[in-house]
């Protein structure tokens, strides 16, 4: 499998456009970019002890 190109970008979000309808994908963004945000303030609170205290100095 090589590298997607534009083609083939354009493809997908014309099928994704298709499947959801345009309504809808900006509440699949929202909630997706929603899921990245507390996936990242997971990940900082999971840092060692060690680390948060050389963070707070």
């Amino acid at each position: 499998m090589g590298r997607l190109g534009v083609t083939e970008i354009l493809v997908i979000l014309a099928v994704v456009l298709l499947l959801f309808g345009g309504k809808k994908i900006p509440e699949l963004m929202k909630g997706l970019g929603s899921g990245i945000k507390e996936f990242k303030n997971a990940a900082k609170d999971d840092q060692p002890a060690e680390k948060k205290e050389e963070e707070t100095k």
